[in-house]
């Protein structure tokens, strides 16, 4: 299909790099691969022992169908596109691939960033910790949820916009500061939906070590240790997921940030090549922490695979 995104100017800057451009094609059918088996099977395990999750695991379960979902509407259309060395289709799949990029991006990041502050609730504050419940859940996911439509449908209002990646075989927001409403949204974008985030997800994590400065003891699971030691797994599991998903979205943040601060067309399309595909590898983190190292998953999926005795 022709498409007005096929024309962004910024996309001449991927010829000296048509072997990167290849790389990335196929790092990222590599990703989108793992990311749809590996997020697949998490919601299938949950599925089968769904009576056994906690109410802090509704958060790792919703972070997986957002995972999922973004492998599902993001990766076929980058992934071709990569291979073409362009944008392959019009400006209205353009804007819907934006679209859906912010809304289950910010929906994974803030299922991680409310999932830390529970983990924290939990660790620090007992008290109350033992009170979440599932309803409290189920409240907490409709916010996450409505936070995250909120800033993807902004730019479908004309606060901010969606447009072509600098690069040129993808699109997102459109980070240059081309209007006053352009430029408060994205940097609302950057303080709400990273800055903010960021903070809430390390400060928890810096509480929990500051009230229980040895872990060990806490991810312990034999049956002395009891819901004490499921929970401390849970935890290091958590921050694990969490570490993993911001050191995957920083560079592509920073070179956001150049671009709104400087000028977009000063930015290397190398390194937003590189900072995007790093970024769209969060999708996998997830499932390779939980699925490999949380013990009742793994026993799971080991009954599974051997079959009845």
């Amino acid at each position: 299909m022709a498409s007005s995104c096929t024309q962004s100017p910024l996309q001449t800057l991927l010829v000296p790099v048509l072997a990167l451009s290849h790389t990335a094609a196929f790092s990222a059918s590599s990703t989108g691969i793992l990311s749809l088996s590996g997020n697949s099977l998490l919601l299938l395990v949950a599925h089968q022992k769904r009576s056994l999750l906690k109410p802090a695991e509704f958060f790792i379960v919703n972070l997986a169908i957002s995972d999922l979902s973004m492998t599902v509407t993001l990766f076929p259309l980058a992934t071709s596109s990569f291979f073409a060395h362009r944008w392959l289709f019009d400006q209205a799949v353009c804007t819907l691939y934006a679209f859906c990029g912010v809304l289950f991006g910010l929906c994974s990041l803030a299922s991680l960033t409310v999932l830390s502050t529970v983990c924290c609730l939990k660790v620090c504050y007992p008290a109350y910790g033992s009170r979440f419940s599932r309803s409290h859940a189920a409240v907490l996911l409709l916010a996450v949820w409505a936070y995250a439509l909120a800033f993807a449908t902004a730019p479908l209002a004309r606060w901010g916009s969606y447009g072509p990646e600098p690069y040129g075989t993808a699109c997102c927001i459109a980070w240059a500061a081309s209007s006053r409403e352009n430029t408060l949204y994205i940097l609302l974008l950057l303080i709400f939906c990273y800055l903010l985030p960021c903070l809430l997800i390390l400060v928890s994590y810096a509480l929990i070590l500051w009230t229980v400065p040895d872990m060990s003891s806490w991810t312990r699971t034999s049956p002395r240790h009891g819901a004490r030691g499921l929970h401390g797994l849970l935890l290091k599991l958590s921050v694990a997921v969490c570490l993993g998903f911001l050191a995957a979205w920083t560079p592509y943040a920073v070179l956001a940030l150049w671009a709104l601060l400087g000028d977009a067309s000063q930015v290397p399309a190398l390194a937003f090549v590189l900072s995007a595909v790093f970024a769209k590898s969060s999708t996998l983190y997830n499932p390779l922490v939980y699925l490999l190292l949380k013990p009742s998953f793994h026993q799971l999926l080991s009954k599974d695979r051997l079959g009845p005795r």
